[in-house]
């Protein structure tokens, strides 16, 4: 779930009633009707319909009619969604870095495999992008301005410090970071060159060069020509 959806999931809760409803539904393990969840907070059928359709908007609740086909209408339930709601002012990306090292651990190089994996992670998002995009063949100017995009989507806050240069003001791994420094700066570049590989930015690469705090490891930069 993107940052901006994960707020405004969040601002569906801040409503008593909402709230109410979405707890009794998550623990009542089964789907739910309007009247069940009406009578669970006290309010109308038609304003429990009202608050549930805003909790489904918000990718909490799914709803959907039940025993289709039976004869009488079939009462609309719901039910809680499957996805994980989290909230990160700068964005971080946590399970991005659990999975690459849950991979690692499972192989038979724990450390070798890191980068590796990582690398192959970052050439999945970039391929995705350029899949979706079709920018066909990129400079470099063009290609950094395509590959800020996508990472400031993940948490990377790009900044373009010259047309042909760009750092990073946020780390999505800190501060993880700082406690496993070469291994999760290594993990960083190496998703990146993925990302980069992906997007088939062939005349820009990443390099390591460390900033301040809580700023990222990684710059963009020209790829030297060989």
């Amino acid at each position: 779930m993107s940052t901006d959806r994960a707020i405004s999931a969040v601002a569906a809760l801040d409503d008593g009633l909402r709230r109410g409803m979405f707890d009794f539904i998550r623990a009542a393990r089964h789907p739910v009707t309007r009247d069940e969840a009406a009578a669970a907070v006290g309010i109308s059928r038609k304003l429990a319909a009202f608050h549930l359709d805003k909790l489904v908007d918000a990718g909490l609740l799914r709803a959907h009619y039940e025993g289709v086909g039976r004869v009488g209408r079939a009462p609309k339930v719901y039910e809680p969604s499957d996805v994980d709601v989290q909230v990160s002012i700068p964005a971080r990306q946590y399970d991005l870095l659990a999975d690459i090292l849950i991979d690692a651990v499972l192989s038979e190089d724990p450390r070798g495999s890191a980068e590796p994996i990582a690398t192959e992670r970052g050439r999945e998002v970039g391929t995705a992008e350029r899949e979706g995009e079709r920018p066909g063949r990129l400079g470099t100017e063009r290609a950094l301005t395509m590959t800020c995009r996508l990472l400031a989507r993940h948490g990377f806050e790009p900044l373009r410090d010259t047309p042909t240069t760009v750092r990073m003001r946020d780390c999505p791994f800190h501060p993880l970071a700082s406690k496993a420094r070469d291994l999760v700066c290594g993990i960083n570049r190496a998703f990146l060159e993925g990302v980069i590989d992906g997007l088939e930015a062939r005349t820009v690469e990443a390099v390591l060069a460390p900033g301040g705090a809580g700023g990222c490891c990684v710059e963009l930069r020209p790829r030297p020509e060989e």
